[in-house]
This record gives C-alpha cells, structure tokens and sequence, in this order.
C-alpha cells in the first residue's frame, strides 16, 4: 500500500522542474481552495434561504469535523511529503501533522452533506469539484500524499452519512409537527362546512 502512495506522489507532484503555469496554478488552488470553499458555503447561507438552517448546520459541523481531523494528524503524526525530502515543497507549510489532509476532510464532508440534500445538489457538485481540484494541487505543491487526501475524503464521508441522516430525521419531525396543526384546523373546517350543508 506505502509502495502504491509512493508511485502515486511521484507520478502527481510537481517535482524538481515544473511548469511554470502549471506550478502557479497548483499553488494558487493549494492555498485558496480551502478559502474559496469557505466562500460558496456562505454564499449558499443567503443565496438558498429555504436550507439555511441545513447549510449553517453544515458549517458548524465543518469545523468540528476539521478540529478533529487535526487530532488525527498530529496523533499519527507522519511527516509531509517536502519533509521526508521525497519531493519539493512549494508552499510553505508545517513539516508534521499529514494524514489525514484538513482540507480534504471538510471539504469532501461539506460536498457529500450537500449531496444528500436534493436541493443543493447543484451546489454539491461545485465543492466536490473544488475538493478534488484542491487535494490534487496539495500533493502536487509537495504537502500531502495521495493517502492523505484519500483518508480525508473517507473521514469526509463518514461524518456527513450519520449528519444527513440526522438532519432529514429532524426535518421529517419538523414537517409532521408543523403539518400537525394544520391537518386538524383544516378538519374542523371541512367538518363546519360539512354540517353547514347539511
């Protein structure tokens, strides 16, 4: 398996003379990606009001889940890619702490929480886009190896699996509640129409 991370890191990363589009390209994303996700959820939280209260659940589980990703990283703590002097590194950044990737973990869980949701599944298609785009510039800068980026996304999708769950079971009750109410008014209406015909 280490031999396969290996051939993969090598056959992705920039290596010793890169191009110069293409080096600037992988350091742009490697760096903004994450920002840029940052932006489209909030973007989201006032451009879909009626899945608000979903998307602001979505952040706040978005740093648990990257707060906890960084436990990992630092528990298991395998040095980076550019430390190991495997490859070079092209952005600057800590030498420790890297499986599982940050970025890969919430940003794949950001894009599979949005997926479950049909109405932001359009939306959906976007972060998973801007996850692969940014776990591919993070290993091609020299930061991760392709297992990190694999690890996060695993992480990613095992907490937006119980998060959706959850939240269309508190949707569900919501609706019911809601409907409740109604379904009863609009019995006792139809019952006075009823006997008023009679």
């Amino acid at each position: 398996m280490n031999e396969i991370n290996l051939q993969l890191l090598h056959w992705i990363a920039a290596g010793e003379d890169p191009g110069s589009w293409a080096l600037l390209t992988g350091c742009v994303v490697a760096l903004w990606g994450g920002p840029l996700c940052a932006a489209v959820l909030c973007w989201a939280v006032f451009a879909k009001p009626a899945d608000r209260a979903y998307t602001l659940a979505v952040a706040v589980v978005a740093v648990g889940v990257s707060v906890i990703a960084h436990f990992i990283a630092a528990g298991i703590g395998i040095q980076r890619p550019f430390a190991q002097g495997l490859v070079p590194g092209y952005i600057l950044h800590s030498a420790s702490g890297s499986m599982p990737s940050t970025h890969a973990s919430v940003m794949f869980f950001i894009a599979f929480a949005f997926m479950a949701r049909a109405s932001l599944r359009r939306t959906a298609w976007l972060f998973l886009l801007l996850a692969v785009a940014t776990g591919w510039a993070r290993v091609y800068v020299g930061v991760h190896f392709p297992a990190d980026i694999a690890f996060g996304m695993a992480l990613g999708l095992f907490f937006a699996c119980p998060f959706a769950i959850t939240q269309r079971a508190r949707f569900r009750h919501a609706h019911h509640r809601d409907a409740a109410p109604r379904l009863v008014k609009e019995g006792r209406l139809s019952g006075s129409f009823g006997r008023g015909a009679e």
